[in-house]
């Protein structure tokens, strides 16, 4: 009987896909990411005999490891197809080493995607293990772990336990630190602009608005209202005439295929998906998803990735979809290529998908709602990126008043190309709104309506978004694909930055631990160094540095800055500065402060234990309120059937002690700046992803638009709110709940049922209060004023409140124990993260 090869992958549903295209003569099994690691509990990396690492099994994998011997053992050939990167190659590495396989026996292979084609053609193109890729990724697990296991330890003695310091999340959250301090140093300056609403001399006296442009032929800013008064007195008397029209021609590109970071980036701006969320996603598509009548199918190519380099077949399938769908004026007169930034490894394609013949819309039935959305992204962004240039036709109108000119400006799409698949996201979300232009003749007469004269100030720079600061490490050359997502999500789960809406925001914690960072070691801390790291680090992958000598060049004075901090902070202990909210205390009358808890951060009296007040922290929105015209806050609550955390938007009276200062406004749609042009209150709009058209909530408005045209779903009366991947609020559906699995249902009813015994006493005032507000509120349910009365009697309600989790959490065992198997099969978790 013949002998099997083996083939060892990391995750299940990769081996499962791939077993699929190799047939009988090969078993394929996962190793479910590292199964060798540095130790957890000790350093791991002996420094007085040159770095020499540590490696032992990690717990808990003793069977897997066992398994693999046995299989490796009676197989004629192993094939180790772990990630086609670093780390895949050093767990490839780990395991020839762990399992003792012998070099004869051994073959790397490498999968950029996951297709019966490319599957069977690496199997038949192995080659060995590349050293170099191994050091590389060793250097940097040894420089993570020397800085994780050395330096955060200081933190806990000197600030507070449980803090971390690394190479990458010191200097993002540096980077985050930076550009709040140049926005508190930041000085607007005043500008005005001028508008002059025109109409046509014609017998359709159309009407459009033109801007002021400047004077003599030159350009003029309005720094201040005289000078603006100055040109309304210059030209309310003279004649507007057309003096010049000129029709151009604009043409713009398509954005080159995703790269890891702006994968992330658009995925962050699209569809409010985190960093991380993403790349878990996107590894599940790589992996393989069940499409019917196909099996288990990859989807798109490898997605750690910052090359643009697109294969020829893949061009050449992307030239014939496009004739075919949409014509061959979408198609350019030569094959597009995309040039990579300079330190740009370029081991692998751009990301794209494995088969662009399979769209969106064929797979959609067989994907998870987010599983869709992405892949869409994906296969959208690459079939543009091939495709034709896009056409407007701009029109741009010089019309002179006296020796003054204003300029009107209008742009239409001539011609659609790639624009028709895929435009790209912005970070801001400022639209340019130009009023259409009627057409317009040299010399033609025109009359003036009236002038509108704007004061404006300079902005300060904007804050940090998960997109922003991805492409700002990107720019600087900070940390590579693979760590992006981690570094980001590492520095939001320390709380040295918190997310507000969208944005990025240091906490005093993190400022604290930056400062620290800065005086003490500057060299972590500065970004020219750490990304002068990454170059040296990429000169080990191509062999031109060994990797032992980057960390003696490193160690010698990380050591001596490690003992000069010693020395100079012995017997002091840094005090991090309570972050003082403008929230008054119901109770004693003090300034409440943001604190942390195990749901978050939440408001505390600063009085504790004398005064032991709590409610959920909020977040001052543009606007004002509806009813009372106070402040309109963004508060938090959890929901008491998924535990998730949403948000939802109230008068700053809700929680008012005096009855007659009392609002009960509340709705989960968020506030923005824009006041309403009819009535002049404030606009809301639809929460979640991708709503950004503001609509008029006053009924007694003209522009008002109703709930049921807002696009929500009917909402039922036991229904709570839930959130999206951002925490934003959004209304529950119907189908969202049928989704529910029935193991988890029948495991919360138990948990469920023994609530009532547990809080009856404890809680049965509150419970009687809670139902109060439901008979006025004109919504069925308020889950918001549930979280309100729960955060407010918390100290009454402890006991209670302590219960709840342990039964929520057993409830919840099953799904949650399935979730976190995947990743944890991926990657082993950096020392970046300690």
């Amino acid at each position: 009987m013949a002998k099997q090869s083996l083939v060892i992958v990391e995750s299940p549903a990769k081996a499962k896909t791939i077993e699929k295209y190799l047939g009988k003569d090969f078993r394929v099994k996962a190793s479910m990411g590292h199964l060798r690691d540095l130790p957890k509990s000790t350093l791991g990396v002996d420094v007085e005999q040159d770095f020499d690492p540590v490696y032992q099994p990690i717990k808990g994998k003793e069977d897997i490891i066992g398994d693999l011997k046995k299989s490796a053992k009676s197989a004629d050939t192993v094939y180790l197809a772990t990630d086609p990167d670093r780390e895949g190659e050093a767990i490839s590495w780990h395991l020839k080493q762990l399992l003792n396989l012998p070099d004869e026996k051994t073959r790397r292979v490498t999968f950029n995607e996951i297709t019966k084609k490319v599957v069977q053609e690496s199997i038949q193109r192995p080659r060995d293990i590349d050293q170099n890729l191994v050091d590389a990724q060793q250097a940097r697990r040894i420089l993570d772990r020397i800085v994780g296991y050395q330096l955060s330890p200081l933190l806990w003695k000197k600030i507070r336990r449980g803090l971390s310091a690394g190479r990458v999340q010191s200097v993002a959250t540096r980077m985050v630190d930076d550009r709040e301090r140049e926005i508190e140093a930041f000085q607007p300056e005043e500008y005005w602009t001028l508008d002059a609403f025109l109409r046509t001399d014609d017998g359709k006296k159309t009407e459009f608005t033109a801007h002021y442009h400047g004077k003599d032929g030159k350009k003029v800013e309005l720094k201040s209202a005289d000078e603006v008064e100055s040109v309304v007195e210059e030209t309310k008397n003279q004649a507007f005439a057309v003096k010049s029209v000129k029709r151009t021609d604009k043409q713009r590109s398509p954005s080159p295929p995703f790269t890891t970071s702006t994968l992330q980036q658009d995925a962050s701006r699209k569809l409010s998906m985190t960093p991380r969320r993403t790349m878990a996603i996107a590894q599940q598509l790589y992996e393989g998803v069940d499409i019917a009548g196909e099996g288990a199918v990859g989807l798109i190519t490898y997605m750690r990735t910052d090359s643009l380099r697109i294969s020829e077949e893949a061009q050449a399938a992307a030239k014939t979809f496009i004739l075919s769908r949409y014509g061959k004026e979408y198609y350019p007169a030569q094959v597009r290529h995309y040039k990579a930034k300079a330190n740009a490894q370029d081991a692998h394609e751009a990301i794209r998908p494995s088969s662009v013949e399979l769209t969106p819309e064929q797979v959609k039935g067989d994907l998870t709602g987010e599983q869709y959305r992405l892949y869409k992204l994906i296969w959208s962004r690459f079939l543009a990126s091939q495709m034709e240039n896009a056409v407007y036709d701009s029109v741009s109108v010089d019309i002179s008043a006296g020796e003054h000119i204003f300029r009107a400006t209008a742009s239409g799409l001539k011609f659609a190309g790639y624009t028709a698949v895929y435009e790209e996201g912005k970070d801001e979300e400022k639209e340019e709104k130009e009023s259409p232009l009627p057409a317009l003749r040299e010399g033609e007469a025109l009359g003036l309506k009236e002038f509108r004269r704007d004061q404006h100030f300079t902005q300060p720079p904007a804050h940090y978004t998960d997109a922003t600061l991805i492409r700002a490490m990107e720019e600087q050359g900070i940390g590579r694909p693979s760590t992006y997502a981690p570094t980001v999500s590492t520095i939001l789960d320390r709380e040295y930055v918190v997310k507000e809406g969208k944005y990025l925001k240091i906490t005093n914690l993190g400022r604290v631990v930056t400062d620290l960072m800065k005086q003490r070691f500057s060299d972590i801390a500065d970004l020219q160094f750490t990304a002068h790291m990454e170059r040296k680090l990429d000169s080990v992958e191509e062999g031109m540095t060994p990797w032992k000598g980057v960390l003696r060049e490193f160690y010698g004075d990380f050591e001596q800055s490690l003992k000069d901090a010693e020395t100079a902070l012995e017997g002091t202990r840094i005090k991090v500065p309570d972050e003082v909210s403008e929230e008054i205390c119901p109770e004693c009358g003090r300034n409440l402060v943001v604190k942390s808890g195990r749901f978050g951060r939440f408001l505390a009296c600063p009085g504790y234990p004398d005064c032991s007040f709590t409610m959920p922290l909020v977040v001052v929105m543009p606007g004002r309120c509806p009813k009372c015209g106070g402040r309109i806050m963004k508060r938090s609550g959890v929901s008491k059937k998924s535990g998730k955390q949403y948000n939802y938007y109230c008068c700053e009276h809700r929680s008012a002690k005096d009855e007659a200062a009392k609002c009960d406004f509340m709705t989960w749609d968020v506030p923005v700046k824009d006041d309403c042009p009819v009535c002049g209150q404030t606009m809301f709009k639809r929460s979640g992803r991708g709503y950004k058209r503001p609509y008029c909530v006053n009924p007694a408005c003209s522009n008002f638009l109703p709930e049921d045209q807002r696009g929500y779903p009917k909402k039922t009366a036991d229904e709570g709110g839930e959130s999206d991947d951002e925490g934003t609020a959004k209304k529950p559906t119907e189908k969202a709940a049928a989704k529910k699995p029935v193991a988890k249902k029948t495991a919360a009813k138990k948990a469920t049922a023994k609530k009532p015994a547990s809080k009856k006493t404890a809680t049965g005032t509150a419970a009687a209060k809670k139902k109060a507000p439901a008979k006025t509120a004109k919504k069925p349910v308020d889950p918001a004023a549930e979280a309100e009365e729960t955060a407010e009697k918390k100290p009454a309600v402890k006991k209670a409140a302590a219960k709840k989790p342990a039964a929520k959490k057993t409830a919840t065992k099953k799904p949650a124990a399935k979730a976190a198997k995947k990743p944890a099969g991926k990657k082993a978790v950096s020392d970046e993260e300690i």
